[in-house]
């Protein structure tokens, strides 16, 4: 699995902690950034994962920002892009076994490190039960192929 990761200045310290993580589960990723404290805007950092996600380059993506807000509207306007903002476990398996979600993303200033180690972790491991979910997903890939 290869896995994009990106951040803007509110999701430094969360990005380099899951980065830790995906390291101790032998997961192979990119950093897209940020490396900085100063404000940056999301979608400079959300479109190349996204984009990046989508071609096939790589299998999926996390995105971090204070809210996750921003970051999961950017990456969800690139075709083929299912980004699930999560900030609890439950939530972290659904979306992988119902929606497919290639992108995670989670705000910063909404959960500690912690809890988001643990919901990538379940979000990293959890594979798409498809079944009765594939027509849904198809519905929406259906759709974006018309625009």
């Amino acid at each position: 699995m290869m896995v994009a990761i990106g951040s803007d200045h509110g999701g430094v310290n969360i990005r380099e902690e899951i980065k830790k993580l995906m390291d101790e589960m032998g997961i192979e990723y990119k950093d897209f950034g940020c490396e900085c404290g100063t404000s940056v805007d999301y979608p400079d950092y959300a479109l190349p994962v996204a984009e990046k996600v989508a071609s096939g380059e790589f299998d999926k993506g996390i995105l971090i920002c204070g809210t996750g807000i921003g970051m999961s509207i950017a990456a969800n306007k690139v075709n083929g892009i299912r980004c699930a903002l999560v900030h609890d476990v439950f939530s972290a398996k659904a979306t992988r076994e119902h929606n497919d979600s290639n992108i995670l993303a989670m705000g910063e200033r909404v959960i500690g490190p912690g809890l988001a180690r643990e919901i990538a972790k379940v979000w990293l491991t959890t594979d798409y039960e498809g079944g009765r979910h594939e027509r849904r997903v198809g519905k929406i890939s259906e759709y974006e192929s018309k625009r």
